[in-house]
């Protein structure tokens, strides 16, 4: 696990006083393009065009740039059918879980054909993925504002999209990971937008899940557990017997209220739903063994859910 012992303020803002417009506006002057949509992720659905239908629900515009939202769905889609949704990139600097969708989509994508619907959203978030930032334009986090009347366009497209599915998906599955930058700049960022002062915290080394507190689903858990141990290493528990400062529902499984904080993984209202984290910047891994566990992580919770709700 990483430790974070930096007392010092973020630079941006006064302490003990939120954000406001300038101090957003230089938050935003910070932020520079490292990376591609267009070539590392438009590019590789393009290439999948053959095999899935895909579809733009929206489109991102700020300061003349322009980022189409994208998702694919499976070809012959059938209302009859379960439906199984993979969503990634919600916060667009957590690689694995754009990439991990869009292996899982190369590799296994039509595994599950004719049997249920298959909705893939690799990037919820791209003019994040490009500035490899957890925040938007706005300095908003989408994956706290899955709401109603959100704010925040990449969290009020999804809803829009997945609105009439709402109550008729059977798994949703939604792809994080956690790196030495969450406590080195996120959460510093945080504490400082947020105008509060900034505890340090650990950073989990290895993959765990997210269940929600309020529908859990421990089985369902535990098949992708042990389904991602073949790929990579589980995050243990701290000396405290907690991950993040949460206790383990069960080995590599914590719980969060995830539709009451509005997180992604609950907008769906899917009986059986996760949050994935895998750790990049482990010296026990490597970006493509992420990559590789989180298509393994999708695999494993369609498989449960189909195995266990259709019986």
């Amino acid at each position: 696990m990483s430790d974070s012992t930096s007392s010092s303020f973020y630079p941006i803002g006064i302490p003990g006083q939120p954000w406001a417009a300038a101090e957003i506006a230089a938050w935003r002057a910070r932020q520079r393009r490292q990376r591609s949509h267009a070539d590392d992720v438009v590019a590789a659905i393009d290439g999948l065009a053959a095999r899935f239908d895909v579809e733009t629900y929206g489109q991102l515009d700020h300061a003349g740039e322009h980022f189409p939202l994208l998702a694919l769905r499976s070809r012959g889609w059938d209302e009859a059918l379960p439906t199984l949704l993979v969503t990634g990139g919600v916060h667009g600097y957590e690689t694995s879980g754009v990439h991990g969708a869009l292996q899982f989509l190369r590799e296994h994508g039509q595994e599950t054909a004719g049997r249920a619907n298959l909705l893939v959203v690799p990037c919820v978030s791209p003019w994040a993925y490009e500035r490899v930032q957890r925040w938007n334009f706005d300095a908003q986090d989408p994956n706290r504002n899955f709401n109603e009347g959100t704010p925040v366009p990449e969290s009020a497209a999804l809803l829009a999209l997945l609105a009439p599915l709402r109550g008729r998906v059977l798994m949703h599955i939604d792809l994080h990971e956690t790196t030495d930058t969450d406590e080195s700049e996120f959460r510093p960022a945080l504490a400082a937008r947020d105008g509060k002062p900034f505890e340090p915290g650990t950073v989990p080394d290895g993959f765990y899940l997210v269940d929600d507190a309020d529908h859990q689903q421990p089985g369902f858990q535990r098949a992708v557990v042990e389904a991602v141990a073949q790929v990579t290493h589980i995050a243990p528990a701290d000396a405290q017997g907690l991950i993040i400062g949460s206790p383990l529902q069960q080995p590599g499984v914590i719980l969060f209220p995830v539709a009451k904080w509005s997180l992604c993984a609950a907008i769906t209202g899917a009986r059986f739903a996760t949050t994935t984290e895998v750790y990049p910047d482990s010296p026990r891994a490597t970006p493509a063994q992420c990559n590789a566990a989180q298509a393994a992580a999708i695999r494993a919770a369609i498989g449960y859910a189909l195995a266990q709700g259709l019986s």
